[in-house]
This record gives C-alpha cells, sequence and structure tokens, in this order.
C-alpha cells in the first residue's frame, strides 16, 4: 500500500501561526524534505518533533524528486515544508506534486499561511480578482520587461522583492504605472517588526529614499491603473 506526499504550510514568521494538523502530520511522517534542514530543524526542535530529515531544495529537487516518490510508492508517507509558507508558491514544491499526480501517488496539502495570501488581505488594495509574479528578475533587460508586463494588468498584482532590491522596485513602478498608482509594501508580516506601508509609488518611493537599507522579508501589491471601475471584495450581493 503506497503512502502521501504531504505539503506542508509552516510559519512565516510567528511559529503561533503553524496548525494543529500541521503539527500531526510532522509529527506522524516517516520523513520531512525540507528546504534547509537547519531551518527546519529549528521549528522542529521548538514543539519536540523529531522525524529525520532530508534537504529537498531549488538546486536538488529534479535529482532527488523520484527517490522520494519511489519511498512513498513503497508506504512511506513523507512531508515537505520549505523554509516558511506555503510550497510551491515561488518555492519548491510544484515539480514533486506534479510527478506524484502524474505517477497516481497520493498528495495531500496542508494549508497555512502565505505571504501572498496576508498581504492580499492586509495591503486594503483591491482583491476582487489578482496576479502573483514572484520576485522580478534581477538584470536590467528582464526586469523592464517584468515591471512592464505588470503595469499593463487589469487587477492587482503581488510580487516578492529583496530588501536589497525595493527602491529598484519603486523605480521601476514609477517608470511604468506612473508615480500616482496605489502600491503598498508589506515588510516582516507576522514577524515582531511587521510593517505595512501604503500610498502611492511616488510617496513610497520618497519613503524608501530617506530611509535608506532595508531589512527584512518584503511583499510588494500594485493596484490596477483604474480603481474607479474595479468591484471591491465585500461581495454585498451575496
Amino acid at each position: 500500500m503506497s503512502g502521501t506526499l504531504y505539503i506542508v504550510s509552516t510559519p512565516i514568521g510567528n511559529l503561533e501561526d503553524i496548525t494543529l494538523r500541521a503539527l500531526r502530520i510532522l509529527k506522524e511522517a516517516d520523513l520531512i524534505a525540507a528546504e534547509d534542514t537547519r531551518h527546519t530543524r529549528g521549528l522542529l526542535t521548538h514543539f519536540e518533533i523529531h522525524t529525520p530529515l532530508t534537504s529537498y531544495h531549488a538546486f536538488n529537487e529534479r535529482g532527488k524528486c523520484q527517490s522520494l516518490l519511489d519511498r512513498v510508492a513503497g508506504g512511506e508517507n513523507i512531508a515537505l515544508v520549505t523554509d516558511a509558507g506555503t510550497p510551491a508558491i515561488a518555492d519548491p514544491g510544484f515539480f514533486i506534486v506534479r510527478e506524484a499526480v502524474e505517477q497516481d501517488i497520493n498528495v495531500e496539502i496542508i494549508p497555512g499561511v502565505s505571504a501572498v495570501t496576508f498581504a492580499a488581505a492586509a495591503t486594503a488594495l483591491p482583491v476582487d480578482k489578482f496576479a502573483f509574479y514572484a520576485f522580478p528578475p534581477v538584470k536590467s533587460g528582464r526586469r523592464s520587461k517584468f515591471f512592464e508586463a505588470l503595469a499593463a494588468e487589469d487587477k492587482t498584482v503581488f510580487f516578492y522583492e529583496s530588501p536589497f532590491r525595493v527602491t529598484s522596485a519603486l523605480e521601476y513602478l514609477k517608470e511604468y504605472c506612473s508615480g500616482e498608482r496605489k502600491v503598498a509594501i508589506v515588510r516582516e508580516a507576522t514577524k515582531l517588526h511587521e510593517e505595512i506601508l501604503r500610498g502611492t509609488v511616488d510617496e513610497l518611493l520618497a519613503a524608501a529614499k530617506a530611509r535608506g537599507n532595508w531589512k527584512g522579508e518584503f511583499v510588494i501589491g500594485v493596484a490596477p491603473d483604474k480603481l474607479s471601475g474595479t468591484a471591491d471584495s465585500s461581495h454585498d450581493d451575496e
């Protein structure tokens, strides 16, 4: 009898955000495949979980995927986690889930926190529909195309950004979206120094330049160009 591949969401900062179900699965699994075993070991130690760990990250996922699935097919239960949040959302996870589905291996999702959904709820931007663009490219040509495509969206767009490139991202937004576009920056969601900045591109760019160096994990939300015709997410007709 085959086992199950569990895709387990873990906290993005505050350890209290882990679910009871996630804790149970991590305790009962035969093996935990982790993006960074050192990082995950800290989480497991905090909750007194002693399940064995193995590494599974962007640089070995294709080579290691089948051996993990073979173990699941042989009856073991394996839990996949990333450093924070929900696997497959700008983190390893998509490839092994796709392969498992193609091989008729049972996959079970253990939902939980995600920086994207946190931002969607916290930024006060329209989210009756929205897009997620992951991380912008670093090289200038591809980075320009990224922000050009983002500017053309008719919906709110969320993306992750390095603290070293937040000011750069706002400068690209000013170039392709105009300085009046509504944006929001979520920094260190659920952590001690959580911060949410809301305003126009011009306002947040000025704030970013005044602040200088940024630290932490960032999600940036960009509203569509014309908010007047955008439905809100309250669904009053329901």
